[in-house]
């Protein structure tokens, strides 16, 4: 605005001269009824300036008002944009907590279930590698969990404690290569164990052949073993093959957990010998 009012300084210094001068005249009218020639011809030049200044002035702050509606308009934008932003995090952090009070009621549900005492726990970190997976959960000595009490989740069981701090512990989960769990077929009741394969994937090991076993069933604790209750959901069958020769089956079990999106757990307060 200010370089166009230089480019201009020469219009804008001679419309300020005579509009200086018509006030004179002005002033000089009111003292008399008639203007002389001389008034009269300066008065006929002046209008056509006092045109163009007064269409000036109206260019100017036409500028000036869109200008200020301008900066206006982007202020309220940025504010509404801010608004926007927090109404979206305030219903993400709503939806959150709704689907963990979801969560959390299945996990009670499970834990009036229980015929020992169990205590619930959140998930605070994990380990995954190629030969090994397990999560921490924030409960530990002080909360009377010790090593090798089962841990389920709301759809079955997860894991077992194998470490034990005054306020954590880790917990090898069911796909681990070292975790071991004494199984059965639901359905017909054929034994085996089941072993953690990694990738979130297990087979029923030392099954005979002629047991019973298809794809879709469900595996179960049979509770050989004292550390898992009889019945408790392990995962379903996916693959079954009988070799040509051999005494076992081979058998691909889907965990009934997911465990990598394990979120809270419920510890089983039961001695484990």
């Amino acid at each position: 605005m200010w370089e166009l009012l230089k480019k201009k300084r020469t219009i804008v210094t001679a419309g300020v001269a005579f509009a200086a001068a018509l006030l004179i005249y002005s002033y000089s009218l009111k003292q008399r009824e008639q203007a002389n020639g001389f008034e009269k011809v300066l008065l006929t030049l002046s209008s056509p300036l006092m045109s163009v200044l007064s269409d000036s002035n109206r260019y100017f702050r036409s500028f000036w008002d869109d200008y200020i509606s301008i900066v206006s308009a982007g202020k309220e934008n940025r504010a509404l944009r801010e608004s926007v932003r927090q109404l979206n995090v305030r219903v993400i952090e709503a939806q959150d907590a709704v689907l963990e009070n979801e969560r959390l009621k299945k996990l009670l549900a499970l834990k009036g279930t229980m015929q020992v005492p169990s205590v619930a726990a959140e998930v605070i970190g994990e380990e995954s590698a190629p030969w090994f997976r397990s999560i921490v959960i924030n409960r530990g000595s002080v909360d009377g969990l010790a090593e090798g009490m089962p841990v389920l989740a709301t759809s079955g069981v997860a894991g077992r404690i194998v470490k034990v701090a005054a306020s954590s512990s880790r917990v090898l989960l069911l796909t681990d290569h070292a975790s071991s769990i004494a199984a059965m077929i639901q359905r017909s009741r054929a034994r085996g164990v089941l072993k953690g394969k990694g990738g979130g994937l297990c087979s029923l090991e030392f099954t005979v052949r002629e047991d019973d076993v298809k794809v879709g069933d469900i595996v179960t604790t049979s509770g050989i073993g004292g550390v898992f209750q009889k019945g408790r959901v392990l995962g379903e069958v996916t693959m079954v093959r009988k070799g040509e020769y051999g005494m076992f089956q081979t058998i691909d079990v889907r965990p009934a957990v997911n465990t990598y999106n394990l979120e809270e757990v419920l510890v089983l307060l039961q001695n484990v010998e």
